[in-house]
């Protein structure tokens, strides 16, 4: 097969063609770039997915916070992190010298009173969508893809993702077990903001070629759920945002950190075409998964990002070598690690990664 352009390429994995070579995307934590750039690898203002030749771009990611005109308020602050209330209510404590997720700490909203009361009432509000989307990085993203034949796909948050920082994962598996149509409730208002918003931005800028959905729903060795709660009360969330994409022929790639697998086939019926990352410390297991899934969606990743921060090479061509053959069988995979590239990584290991895999990955 001749080779194809990254547009191509990724539209033909996604929908279990057969490719020229597997794809390639990766997450950098900033601090990576930092420290390469300090080491004079790549330069200040470089886009690392260029740097490498990588075959997606991603834009899109809304404004969901609740209440706009919010000013983030500093409650504490160290030397290390500070406190801040959000315009969710929440309360999260953020590094201020590294990457990483918010420690969350309190919340405003604990039950569907006060999601009513403080949270609610914003989403619904239709004089605030404007204000919550990025129409220009959008235009310049897509546009750019255009230019380069590059694979662009709108990002961002779906339900579940969208509610925990709101009112934290106690509170709202509690409710999911206790009060499911508080939750229910938060799912549909959560959709409906989220379709009004993607329904706007196309209209003005035009359709990407893909959705990429990010939706933590796993920690180690388990779903935050049993598939049957899944099926109760995010599935209808999930099965209307992708049956919106699939009916303009945009495939979906959902993102989901920890284990997962439980919930792959519902995911699947709501109309998931890809499954990325596949956490292997939590118990995601890369060929496993394409055994069992491999001929009805396409897989993003499963690389133990362990193995690379070794920084023996050694390590790092094992890992390829045991999964990759696999993975790429038959087209349908794309290689990403399974998590993000930390500063932990030397330059030197990534570029190995990449070329090594690009050399196993090609079609012959």
């Amino acid at each position: 097969m001749n080779e194809l352009t990254a547009k191509e390429r990724i539209h033909r994995i996604l929908h279990l063609q057969p490719p020229d070579r597997v794809g390639v995307s990766e997450s950098f934590w900033p601090d990576t770039q930092a420290a390469w750039v300090r080491q004079g690898h790549v330069r200040a203002e470089e886009d690392l997915a260029d740097h490498f030749g990588h075959d997606i771009r991603t834009s899109g990611w809304f404004n969901m916070v609740a209440n706009l005109d919010h000013v983030d308020q500093v409650v504490e602050e160290t030397e290390e992190t500070k406190l801040v209330r959000s315009g969710n209510g929440s309360l999260l404590r953020w590094w201020k010298n590294k990457s990483g997720t918010p420690e969350h700490v309190d919340f405003l909203v604990k039950d569907r009173s006060s999601w009513e009361q403080h949270v609610r009432p914003f989403l619904i509000d239709p004089a605030t969508l404007r204000r919550r989307i990025d129409f220009k990085s959008y235009r310049d993203v897509r546009q750019y893809c255009q230019r380069h034949n590059l694979f662009f796909v709108w990002a961002g948050l779906n339900v579940f993702e969208l509610m925990h920082p709101m009112c934290g994962h106690e509170n709202m598996l509690m409710g999911m077990a206790l009060d499911p149509d508080w939750v229910k409730d938060m799912c549909a208002v959560y959709a409906e903001l989220t379709l009004n918003l993607q329904e706007m931005l196309f209209a003005e800028e035009g359709l990407p070629d893909g959705m990429f959905y990010y939706e933590d729903m796993g920690f180690k060795g388990k779903p935050f759920m049993s598939p049957a709660m899944y099926k109760e009360i995010l599935f209808p969330a999930h099965k209307r945002t992708f049956d919106f994409a699939r009916q303009r022929k945009l495939p979906v790639i959902v993102h989901s950190c920890g284990y997962v697998e439980p919930l792959v086939e519902g995911l699947i019926e709501a109309g998931m075409n890809c499954l990325q990352a596949m956490e292997v410390k939590a118990g995601m297991d890369l060929v496993h998964l394409k055994q069992r899934f491999g001929g009805r969606i396409a897989l993003f990743g499963g690389m133990d990002i362990r193995a690379l921060e070794t920084n023996n090479l050694t390590r790092v061509k094992a890992e390829l070598d045991a999964k990759l053959p696999a993975a790429m069988a038959e087209g349908g995979y794309i290689l990403h690690t399974d998590h993000s590239v930390s500063p932990r990584i030397e330059y030197a290991t990534y570029k190995f990664f990449l070329e090594y895999g690009l050399k196993v990955g090609t079609y012959r």
